[in-house]
């Protein structure tokens, strides 16, 4: 195991190298300048061309790229042009709201949709199967934003049930935290309740028709062990890939749900740095995005050899 994490965690370097140089080109030849947001709108020519030798704009793009990677390579991933803060600075603060809406979005659409995707299955061509798969359909057609404005029209300005906007701390209570985080969670959830079900029922329907599953039911093993104890868990690599990948995918996908409940999460902090042109602070998110679906995807990579040990031969 350890020479297998050891060869995964060298293939994920020359990723991290490509997605660097991406990000910093892209952040780089996009259309606007820091220089013109930060002097403002009576910021004459001069004004702005002292600004951008402030900030080390005027270096070839070449020279600017080798000083930033030197930094990043010390932990260090620069400094705001706007708020005054280091990037790993502002990414600790704003890190809180969003990996607290990732985890509670995923470990709501783990406990709803492998029960559901399961029964499907068992139930194959019944109700509760057409059910999901309608769900599913539905799932992955309508946008977040509109989930999410729907959910506070009905659940928040209708009902009154819960808050409209706004996050609190774990601090603040275990309470308020979670009071807080359900509407957002639940529009997240959606999305991945109808992808979580519909691969868990392919995987489970699939895993009903192998001999070991009519082996077990010679056997006089009881339906509901049959389906745990064999056909979910023999079906379990593909359920936690699409885990794994939900899960990385939450990280940096939560720019529109942060948006529409006013979270001042990473999503929160991504779409400033954008409008302000904040080169450091965008570079350093999207890279913090980079190497935690990396590493999500070697978190993944490793349970395969607990889930199934034939893969390790």
């Amino acid at each position: 195991m350890l020479s297998f994490l050891f060869k995964r965690l060298l293939a994920t370097l020359p990723v991290l190298l490509v997605v660097a140089v991406a990000v910093f080109m892209i952040v780089r030849l996009t259309p606007g300048d820091p220089a013109a947001v930060i002097g403002g709108n009576g910021a004459t020519s001069e004004d702005i061309d002292r600004i951008r030798e402030q900030l080390g704009l005027t270096q070839p793009l070449w020279s600017q790229f080798m000083l930033w990677a030197g930094h990043v390579l010390r932990g260090d991933l620069g400094h705001s042009f706007f708020l005054n803060e280091s990037v790993v600075t502002l990414i600790g603060q704003r890190m809180g709201p969003t990996l607290s809406l990732a985890a509670g979005t995923l470990l709501l659409a783990v406990l709803i949709a492998l029960p559901l995707g399961t029964l499907a299955a068992w139930r194959l061509g019944g109700w509760l199967n057409r059910a999901v798969m309608a769900f599913s359909v539905a799932g992955f057609s309508v946008p977040v934003f509109v989930i999410g404005y729907a959910l506070i029209y009905f659940l928040a300005l209708k009902l009154h049930l819960f808050p409209v906007q706004g996050y609190q701390p774990l601090a603040a209570g275990i309470g308020a935290w979670l009071y807080q985080l359900v509407l957002p969670c639940l529009t997240l959830a959606v999305t991945y309740v109808a992808l979580l079900a519909r691969v868990t029922r392919a995987a489970v329907s699939e895993a009903l028709t192998e001999d070991y599953i009519r082996t077990a039911r010679a056997k006089g093993i009881t339906e509901r062990a049959v389906l745990t104890h064999h056909a979910l868990r023999n079906a379990a690599v593909p359920v936690v890939t699409v885990i794994g990948v939900s899960a990385a995918l939450l990280l940096g996908g939560v720019v529109v749900t942060e948006t529409v409940f006013a979270i001042p999460g990473l999503g929160q902090l991504t779409v400033d740095a954008v409008l302000n042109r904040d080169f450091p602070v965008l570079q350093g998110v999207v890279l913090f995005f980079a190497v935690a679906y990396v590493l999500v995807n070697l978190l993944v990579d490793l349970s395969y050899l607990l889930l199934d040990p034939r893969i390790s031969t």
